[in-house]
Order: structure tokens, then sequence, then C-alpha cells
């Protein structure tokens, strides 16, 4: 089925979702136990198509970057002419050495690249190639979408204000009370996270073939998963610190493997109140389908099913991401966050790195293509993010 059939799909269960509820509210009842049934069948239909909708989109990109292209010449993935870090002549000499390699180019698109080489070989990628990237990496890591990505050349630290200080109501000519805030700061290195893939000789000759967007698409979904692994549940070592171990404690379960409604409730109001206007739920996929189950006072889902394909489903009125790398809801595990996650703050280094590598695979028929970037991700403000732990 088509991603516009399966989107058509999904809609018309809404409305039967939507006419449902209108006809017990009309008699002032609660679904009976046919339409209980009908109701959760529904949700669960949703849920799938949903699945089926975002694996059909990624599988249309991937496609595109082989197929949609055979009828057209490789072109760069966006004009070099004014968004190159290095001008337009590096970006020409980038794509040029990384469709023929450094052997079948002159002296001076050599010479042109030697301004972006990188200390370990590579050529820095210039800011076309970077702009698909993270197209690519918006896809996958949802994390990056909500925290707060900055551009960095070094180690950065980040102050932090740990106490607030107080104000003093004080009488006419009286002496202020001195009250300093106290700051502390978040320190951010650049984590190296690196990959190859391989390319046939073959398609790399073909005119059709596009290689800077084959190869943008590539990186950015590896990219992209490892990140977000890293952004959610990452411990700090060679790699950035989670949102998961950073977020600070909000609510403890009474259950080892269940959560209820109230204690969902606890976890939204444990967070301050001025957090809670951008904040949002990440859970994975098993949570997710427990707390689709849970109802309020009125017998209602507290879950709340998103009316239009692309908008998120809504938990207690802010919005759900549901990410594979949050732990499942198990003993001891911290399965549910509910914060502002601008206050996680991804550092990019600046300047993503390839290399082309002509003999590694030479023997295969491949030309093989190494890439890597250097980040760090760290909770910058734990009050921001709380999490429930289960018992």
């Amino acid at each position: 089925m088509k991603t516009q059939e399966l989107l058509e799909k999904r809609a018309g269960i809404v409305a039967n979702m939507r006419g449902m509820l209108d006809v017990a509210d009309a008699a002032d009842r609660d679904l009976n136990g046919d339409e209980q049934a009908k109701y959760e069948a529904m949700e669960s239909d949703i849920a799938s198509i949903d699945k089926r909708v975002k694996n059909a989109k990624t599988q249309e990109a991937l496609e595109s970057t082989l197929d949609g292209l055979r009828d057209t010449p490789a072109m760069p993935v966006i004009d070099n002419a004014s968004n190159s870090k290095f001008g337009k002549k590096y970006g020409d000499a980038f794509y040029n050495v990384m469709r023929v390699g450094t052997s079948g180019v002159d002296h001076t698109v050599m010479n042109a690249l030697q301004v972006g080489t990188n200390s370990e070989g590579g050529f820095i990628t210039p800011e076309s190639f970077e702009t698909a990237l993270i197209t690519a990496l918006q896809d996958i890591s949802e994390i990056r979408q909500y925290a707060d990505v900055i551009q960095t050349t070094s180690t950065n630290n980040i102050p932090v204000e740990t106490t607030l200080g107080t104000a003093t109501w004080t009488a006419e000519e009286g002496a202020y009370t001195e009250s300093d805030a106290a700051f502390g700061r978040v320190q951010l290195e650049a984590h190296k996270l690196a990959t190859i893939t391989k390319v046939s000789e073959e398609l790399l000759q073909d005119a059709f073939f596009n290689i800077e967007t084959y190869l943008a698409t590539n990186f950015g979904k590896r990219f992209g998963l490892a990140e977000e692994a890293a952004f959610v549940n990452g411990n700090g070592s060679g790699k950035p610190t989670g949102i998961v171990g950073g977020s600070s404690a909000g609510v403890t379960a009474a259950g080892a493997t269940a959560i209820t409604t109230d204690e969902l409730i606890d976890l939204f109001h444990s967070l301050l109140r001025p957090y809670r206007a951008n904040a949002v739920w990440m859970i994975n996929d098993s949570t997710a389908k427990l707390i689709r189950k849970l109802k309020d006072g009125d017998n209602q889902y507290i879950w709340q099913p998103g009316l239009v394909a692309g908008q998120p489903d809504l938990l207690l009125g802010r919005p759900v991401v549901v990410c594979a790398s949050m732990p499942a809801a198990t003993t001891g595990n911290k399965s549910v966050i509910f914060g502002d996650l601008s206050n996680y703050t991804i550092a990019d280094r600046t300047g993503l790195t390839m290399q082309r590598l002509n003999e590694l695979y030479a023997a295969n028929g491949q030309v093989g293509f190494r890439a890597f970037k250097r980040t760090d991700g760290k909770v910058t403000l734990a009050d921001g993010i709380k999490h429930l732990v289960q018992a």
C-alpha cells in the first residue's frame, strides 16, 4: 500500500474513533464492552500504520538516491557558490575527488583542497554536504529537533546557575542584604563518531549516480542512529552523556513493570511550571503500549492520538516522542522522561571530515569512503528534565 493510501486509511480510522466517542458523549455514557474493544483495536491499527508510514518514507528516500536520479546528471546537493566555508573552487574540487580520486585530478584541484585538509588525512566537507547530512540526521534523531544544538571549534564550558540567590524586604535607608548567585559549569568535549561505506567502481563511473546525495543520506542515517542512542542513554565514556542519566528524579513508580495514571500526573507536576510549556514525553515503544491503556477518573484514555498524520500524539496535553533507545519499563529503569529537552545541549565540533579510500577495497572493485565527526551532549539544567524510575 502506498504512503498516501496509508495516510488516508489512518485518517478514516481516527474519524471513526472520534465518531464512536461522540456517540457515547451524546448519550452521556462510557463506551460499552464491544465499543471499547473496537476502540482499542483501532488504536493498535493507527500505531501499526504510523510505523508502516515511517518505514515507507525511509525506503522511498533511500531508493530516490539511486533510482530517482538516473535521468539526470550528478549535481551537487546545493550550489556551492556562496555556501562553502572555503569557496566554490574548494566545493567543486571536493566533489571531483570524491568521484574520481586524487590520481585523476590535476594540481590545481589538489591545491584547492589543501585549505580543507584535516590533520587525520581527510578533507572537511563543504556546507552543501553538511546541510544534506543534517537533513538525514533529522529524519532519525528526534533529540536534535528538541535539544539546544551549538557549533564549536573547541571544548565548551557552559555556565549553569546552581543557586539563585534571594531578594529581601528592606526598610527605608536600611542596609542591603548580600545574596550572591552560585554558578557551576558543564563541560562539553568532542567524542569521535566514525563510519566507512563502500561503493562499486562501476557505480561511481555512471553519470546518473549522485555521489554527494548518496553519501550524505547514507552517513546521515548511520550517524543519526548512533547519535540518538548516545544522546538518550549514553554513559559519557567515549560518547555523549545521555538525557536519561542527566535527568533529575521526578517519581518512583510503585510497580517494577507497571505505570499508573496518577504516577504520570505526579511526574508532570514534578517539573516546574516554566519548563512545562515546551516539555515533551520520551518513552520507548513497549512503554507506550502500557501507557496507551491508561484512563483518567472519567474512564477516558489519557493518551490522545494525533488527529493529523505527522502531528505527535499527546499525553496529558504534551507531545510524545517514542524512542527506541529509551529503557523499557523494568525494575530499576528510568522508563519515562518528561521535560524541556532544550536543557540538553549538543555541541558539534565544526567540520565533518571525509576521505576516499582507493586501495583498501580495490581487490573487490570497490572504493571506500571514510567519514567522521566529533560531537558531545550533556544535560545542562537537570531541573528542566525529570524522569520516572521503576521500583
